[in-house]
């Protein structure tokens, strides 16, 4: 009588085991999708944004597996870059107060009167006294000094003054408004400071915009949701609530499958019990 139950119980609990098994093994997991994305892009596609004429490109996709670390699982990590050309970056450059600037080929000191409220600054030319002797075939590469002055030897024996052989230095009066040609880029004075001279323009520059998957990011001033079906693609939706509504259904299925196994393994466990106890001797 003892094992005869033992029996129908096992047999009892095997049926639901084996039953929570299969609807385990059968069920598909649920994955995110999106009927008719505003964007599914490859790496090196190019799009453009409603109401905007900029042109964005899709620099790269990429897949790393990330360890969790401290015997912790690893995971799949997809992310992905956009870059675009912005027409009127912003730049600055800040001359400081005795630092030297190079204008047209030629170095200048910055030099920034001693004034509370500056409004320009004296760029003084900074002379190149060796490059001129040596251009000089009558002229010895070296001044001499005599009594505390410098002078220019001329054809071996003639002494002339430095401050009448070289020219004057150049200078050049920077105010602030005034537009100044500089390192290729049309610049405008923007601020005369005791500290210095600060010069802005703009220019075109490449940036980026960073893309993680299944996270928000604005692209032209409009916000979409980013998500990578796969290694290789980006899509961009304004589904919100589609997402929300569909990760919500695939935490549900993890909830089920989770309870579906703890079934599993308590039957299975009982069927080992119970096979256990109906094998016991009897006392009487």
């Amino acid at each position: 009588m003892q094992r005869r139950a033992a029996a129908i119980s096992v047999v009892f609990f095997l049926v639901i085991g084996v039953g929570a098994y299969s609807l385990i093994a059968t069920a598909s997991t649920p994955t995110v999708s999106f009927e008719n994305p505003e964007y599914s892009l490859a790496q090196g596609d190019q799009f453009t944004v409603a109401g905007s004429d900029q042109t964005y490109n899709v620099s790269s996709i990429s897949a790393e597996v990330e360890s969790g670390g401290h015997g912790g699982g690893s995971s799949l990590v997809r992310s992905g870059e956009i870059a675009y050309v912005n027409q009127s970056a912003q730049f600055s450059e800040t001359w400081d107060n005795g630092s030297t600037v190079t204008l047209d080929g030629t170095n200048y000191r910055v030099e920034v009167p001693n004034t509370s409220n500056p409004t320009e600054a004296t760029l003084v030319e900074i002379r190149n006294d060796t490059a001129i002797l040596q251009n000089d075939p009558n002229a010895d590469n070296q001044t001499v000094t005599r009594n505390g002055e410098r002078y220019v030897v001329i054809n071996g024996s003639t002494l002339v003054p430095a401050r009448e052989y070289f020219p004057a230095n150049e200078t050049r009066t920077v105010a602030e408004g005034d537009s100044l040609a500089y390192n290729d880029q049309q610049t405008t004075v923007a601020a005369v400071e005791q500290s210095g001279v600060t010069l802005e323009w703009t220019a075109a520059e490449e940036q980026t915009i960073s893309v993680g998957d299944r996270a928000n990011v604005t692209v032209g001033g409009q916000q979409y949701l980013a998500y990578f079906p796969d290694n290789s693609t980006m899509v961009l939706t304004t589904n919100f609530e589609s997402y929300q509504e569909q990760t919500a259904s695939i935490e549900e299925f993890h909830q089920t499958e989770n309870g579906l196994w703890g079934i599993a393994i308590v039957c299975f466990s009982t069927v080992v019990l119970l096979l256990g106890m109906a094998y016991l001797p009897s006392r009487y």
